[in-house]
């Protein structure tokens, strides 16, 4: 017998030590999320039981996004998928369908009552009449409704692991509770009247409805298009006559447009707001109760200088 070959036992014992450690360790669920804000929440309740794989990155746009080849195989190799819906993605179920992959396919927004929004010739492809808005994690309380909804399909797809997501899911709706308190609170400082703001683009209608700040874009629901000069001039009258006190740039937009409409306006540009993606890590939100936080504190700087 060749002096390599181990007996029996040795080589079984062997062939375990080299599994051990992987299997000890456990492989972590891949799931992967449709853009950085919903990456977020799916870590917050996946923990270290999942690794999250994000398909649009930190500061870019989700709206209209072109898909990679790479982004298929990140897809075949998922054992979740977690998309926003809300016609949010309107690329992600071609990419599904090329991709092949047979994970489940969570709709995080499943169970919210989605704000309506006039179609305008701006449009998200949609030939006329309504659409839904689809930025509902702008209202905390929407966020709510997302991480019970991941939760519940990670526990599907990892039943031993239930009591873990669902510990997670616990700490971080009461993180969620906290700051949906706080953003009440904030904005409820401000006198009324101050409460209205000029965004980039029309992202933040649930925001609007839940705290009642106002806000008026130049663009509609999409970053698909640019505002007409039309539109910015009809922007610049309305800043003047409503005295409205400051315009707020976007991570996911170019700042001109902003830039121009403050400067012919004379409102103040209140710092940067993310509303379509997080920062990257080192940015002011790298998480979605930062970028919360982050706007809330841009918005009350800004509107409380009268």
């Amino acid at each position: 017998m060749p002096s390599w070959r181990l007996p029996l036992p040795a080589a079984l014992a062997l062939l375990l030590g080299l599994l051990g450690p992987a299997h000890a360790a456990e492989t972590k669920i891949r799931a992967v999320a449709t853009f950085s804000i919903l990456g977020d929440l799916v870590a917050q309740v996946g923990g270290d039981r999942v690794a999250v794989t994000n398909l649009v990155q930190p500061n870019a746009d989700a709206h209209g996004y072109t898909p990679a080849p790479s982004d298929a195989r990140t897809l075949a190799d998922a054992q979740v998928v977690v998309v926003n819906g809300l016609g949010l993605e309107g690329w992600i179920d071609r990419l599904i369908k090329a991709s092949g992959t047979k994970a489940p396919v969570v709709v995080a927004s499943t169970g919210i009552r989605p704000i309506e929004v006039e179609d305008d010739d701006h449009g998200h492809g949609h030939a006329h009449g309504h659409h839904d808005d689809p930025h509902a994690w702008q209202n905390v309380a929407n966020a709510k409704i997302y991480v019970s909804n991941i939760r519940d399909a990670l526990v599907r797809i990892d039943p031993e692991h239930a009591a873990t997501y669902a510990d997670n899911a616990k700490a971080y709706l009461a993180t969620l509770d906290t700051l949906d308190a706080d953003v009440r609170a904030a904005l409820g400082a401000i006198p009324k009247a101050q409460r209205r703001v000029i965004t980039t683009h029309d992202a933040f209608g649930y925001f609007t409805a839940a705290y009642g700040l106002t806000f008026i874009a130049p663009q509609g629901v999409s970053t698909d298009s640019e505002a007409s000069p039309r539109d910015v001039g009809r922007i610049i009258r309305q800043i003047r006559q409503e005295k409205i006190p400051a315009v707020f740039l976007e991570n996911i937009v170019d700042p001109r447009l902003m830039q121009q409409i403050a400067r012919e306006s004379g409102a103040a540009i209140g710092g940067k707001v993310y509303s379509d993606a997080l920062s990257g890590p080192d940015g002011p939100a790298p998480s979605y109760v930062a970028m919360m936080r982050n706007n809330v504190s841009a918005f009350t700087a800004a509107l409380s200088k009268r």
